[in-house]
């Protein structure tokens, strides 16, 4: 079997259950477009999970906002078909954004937000991306990964659980926060 060229850090290719192959690597700016040619493929539940409200388009702005991450404080992969950038469909976004400390008491919590195209859900990516969030928030030294999930998305839920994220009440009604703790005493 015939070596692959060594790909960059965080990219990798993975064999889906359905045989497909994608590509998982950062987000770039030359996503934008593919971004928002995918999203109009969306089923309005599909949005309403990821976003947690109805959202018609992905505008110009925030596909441009999506695809340049700050790289202190946010990290985004995709998993796109093995094309170059800006031909390729993207099938799914994973993202955390470490969030700022309202509590005051020093802690390093992030937010993460994982979006897979109904075309691919169901076949481990999902929890591959997940894992590679986790990943990259240990290496961040963060204490906590949570989420805000909508109660009906079971999927999200029992990946989560399965994960070892537990939930935590949350402020907004039809949402659970499922909740990581990352701090090196804490077993995932």
């Amino acid at each position: 079997m015939a070596a692959r060229n060594r790909l960059p850090p965080w990219h990798e290719h993975l064999r889906l259950t359905n045989g497909r192959e994608v590509l998982i690597r950062p987000i770039r700016p030359d996503d934008a477009e593919t971004l928002r040619a995918g999203f109009a493929l969306l089923q309005p539940d599909e949005i309403r999970q990821r976003f947690l409200y109805a959202l018609k388009e992905l505008t110009p702005e925030m596909a441009e906002r999506l695809t340049r991450p700050d790289s202190k404080r946010e990290f985004a992969l995709v998993a796109a078909e093995p094309l170059p950038p800006g031909e390729a469909l993207v099938g799914a976004v994973a993202r955390v954004v470490i969030a700022d400390s309202a509590s005051g008491d020093g802690s390093r919590d992030a937010e993460f937000a994982i979006l897979v195209s109904r075309y691919i859900n169901g076949m481990g990516l999902g929890r591959h991306l997940m894992r590679r969030l986790v990943r990259w928030a240990r290496g961040k030294k963060l204490d906590r990964l949570y989420g805000d999930v909508l109660e009906h998305n079971q999927a999200m839920l029992a990946l989560a659980t399965s994960l070892g994220f537990r939930r935590e009440a949350s402020d907004a009604p039809g949402l659970v926060r499922v909740v990581l703790d990352l701090r090196p005493s804490s077993t995932p």
